[in-house]
């Protein structure tokens, strides 16, 4: 076979080689718009029954100002096409009365009870069993980086990559901050169904002109789909911050279990 005709081979076969390559690509490039369509696909109010447990740890100050706390508690909701409904059961209300009564006869008892419910939110309860919302909303603050190829538990993924914008945030907080660093990773099935999200935030400024601090702030969810809602089945918030002399930090792991 001549050399030309080699050649001619060659580069017919790169080409379709791209062309495949290139196809392959654009089924799988826009992670985005993919999320963005499941965010929107899974708005439905398909009835769910679950508990939520929460579980907090928290420690402020140090040597013998020490306050360290620790909570565990749980609720039940029902969430449907009526609202949702949260549940305290009987055994929770009694033990938060009991927790209320040994506060009044010494400050420094233990209230587990007390202090994990001190977490309930409505509004991030109704983020966790109608998570699309939550995420959409969390999207609006956040410029789109890139995405690649990534396994979750196993199974092929993407991972789509974010930065926080300082631009995006709230005005009466942007004139303290100097130093913003934010990212958020966020786990995509192949049909653009949320897996997982990971968030990591550092700020560093300075108010009243001699007051500086520092925060930082670590977000990690699993989402799961129910039916025609994505539900948050765990999220666990670490938080630590200094400033004016003081210093603390603390976790938060809030999971929900569904229940048939």
């Amino acid at each position: 076979m001549h050399s030309a005709s080699i050649h001619m081979l060659v580069r017919k076969g790169l080409l379709a080689a791209g062309l495949f390559i290139t196809a392959q690509g654009l089924a799988h490039a826009d992670g985005l718009a993919d999320l963005k369509a499941a965010l929107g696909r899974l708005q439905g109010q398909a009835p769910i029954k679950a508990t939520v447990e929460f579980k907090t740890w928290s420690k402020h100050g140090e040597g013998k100002d020490l306050d360290e706390s620790s909570g565990l508690a749980s609720i039940a909701i029902e969430d449907n096409s009526r609202g949702m409904q949260i549940l305290y059961s009987r055994d929770v209300l009694s033990r938060m009365e009991a927790e209320e009564r040994a506060k009044e006869k010494d400050q420094k008892a233990k209230t587990p009870t007390l202090t994990a419910l001190r977490e309930l939110n409505s509004s991030e309860l109704r983020g966790m069993t109608n998570a699309s919302n939550a995420l959409s909303l969390s999207l609006e603050k956040l410029v789109f980086k890139g995405e690649r190829a990534e396994n979750w538990n196993g199974k092929p993924a993407r991972v789509l990559s974010f930065e926080a914008s300082l631009d995006k945030q709230a005005d009466k907080d942007k004139k303290y901050v100097k130093k913003f660093e934010g990212t958020t990773e966020i786990w995509i099935a192949a049909d653009g169904t949320p897996l997982a999200s990971r968030s990591r935030l550092n700020i560093s400024g300075r108010a009243l002109l001699v007051i500086s601090f520092d925060m930082v702030n670590n977000e990690d969810h699993v989402f799961s789909q129910v039916g025609d809602r994505l539900v948050t089945l765990r999220k666990e918030s670490y938080n630590s911050g200094s400033g004016a002399g003081e210093k603390g930090e603390g976790r938060i792991t809030k999971t929900l279990q569904l229940l048939q």
